[in-house]
């Protein structure tokens, strides 16, 4: 059953078999007066082939249309508009394709139209006879109407899918060739100097003794090799700066025990930041202590950009060998600040290099948590 709820089935067949007695039992001309035994069991048995619908709407469009157009032949009759046969018709429309409906529809409108002609033949020509062919249009236009709107829906959802896709799909490959990019440049750039280098430390190892004029002359060398190397590491690093860095992004790099200045800082520009450290405080292994940092700082820069409220809880559990970071601030799906969606992905990067792990999702309580586990000890190599 293509219905995923009960209801969807039950209450159009019980609002058919209410509103179908009800124009049996009351002529405006007469008051209430009492069907027949026929009458009922035809106009339920329409109502009835209403519970298999979603499963068999072609067949069971016709065995309702057919009843309906049955209907007229039993004495004493009553112009009603048969519900079961909209309904069954509507269904037709909404779960088949568009040549199908509307077969259905001119089927069912010349075969109502010839039954009511044949009650009234006193009255070939009284529009009243076009009744029935007028509801079965609608129905079917209805019908049509959500299925196309319907599919265009699930067009633009598959659409926005793809797009989240092609985004992540773009932004790793980003940084795929970024880090291609930079290693490309760091082994032109180390391994020519390091080279010399080392050739030049053999040479003023061997004349170190015999020839120690030319062993200082190597060793200038070394000098001024390691400078150069010096000075082109500065000029490819500082490709990855932007031109309006302050000064501070060139301080010696960060580690975990600075954490605390990171969690201030987000706290003087009015971020409510809870910090929760559970377990014996331990230092963390050498990868994993920058990682720690740059994981904590990346989430809560996160949760500052794509958070419905200026807050945020960071909870640091240390384990038998593991220190577990936990993240979590106020969010709700489809919320979206702004930002290009490197940032998780680096900082999976960051917790995968370091021999550990990083998660990152919505929970039904409408926070976000990044969970991140970092080992205490470096991993056997």
């Amino acid at each position: 059953m293509r219905s995923s709820r009960w209801w969807h089935v039950a209450a159009p067949m019980v609002a058919a078999v209410l509103v179908g007695v009800f124009q049996l039992s009351y002529r405006s001309s007469e008051g209430w007066v009492h069907p027949s035994i026929w009458q009922l069991a035809v106009y339920l048995a329409e109502c009835l082939a209403l519970l298999v619908r979603y499963r068999h709407p072609v067949a069971v469009a016709a065995v309702t249309v057919a009843f309906s157009a049955a209907l007229p032949m039993i004495r004493p009759h009553a112009v009603i508009i048969d519900v079961p046969a909209i309904v069954a018709l509507y269904t037709v429309a909404r779960h088949t394709g568009r040549r199908t409906a509307w077969t259905a529809a001119a089927a069912a409108a010349v075969l109502l139209t010839v039954s009511s002609a044949w009650w009234r033949s006193e009255h070939l020509l009284d529009l009243r006879n076009l009744l029935p062919a007028n509801y079965v249009a609608i129905a079917v236009a209805v019908g049509d109407s959500v299925r196309a709107n319907r599919a265009l829906l699930r067009q633009a959802q598959e659409r926005a899918r793809e797009a989240e896709r092609t985004r992540e799909d773009e932004a790793r490959r980003r940084v795929h060739d970024e880090r291609v990019r930079i290693a490309r440049d760091l082994h032109d750039v180390v391994a020519h100097h390091i080279t010399l280098v080392n050739a030049q430390a053999g040479v003023a190892h061997h004349l170190l003794d015999r020839q120690p004029d030319q062993a200082r002359q190597a060793l200038a060398g070394i000098k001024d090799t390691s400078r150069a190397a010096l000075d082109e590491l500065r000029a490819t690093v500082g490709l990855l700066r932007q031109d309006d860095d302050p000064p501070e992004s060139r301080r010696p790099v960060p580690g975990f025990a600075e954490l605390g200045a990171v969690v201030e800082s987000f706290r003087s520009a009015g971020f409510d930041v809870r910090l929760t450290t559970r377990g014996d405080v331990r230092p963390l292994a050498g990868a994993a202590d920058l990682a720690a940092y740059r994981i904590v700082q990346e989430a809560l820069t996160n949760a500052g950009k794509h958070g419905t409220e200026r807050r945020a809880h960071v909870v640091l559990t240390y384990a038998d060998d593991v220190l577990e970071l936990t993240v979590t601030n106020p969010a709700r799906p489809g919320h979206r600040g702004p930002g290009t969606g490197h940032g998780l992905i680096g900082m999976r990067e960051r917790a995968t290099t370091a021999g550990g792990s990083c998660t990152a999702g919505p929970r039904a309580d409408g926070h976000y948590e990044l969970r991140a586990t970092l080992p205490l000890r470096e991993p056997a190599s």
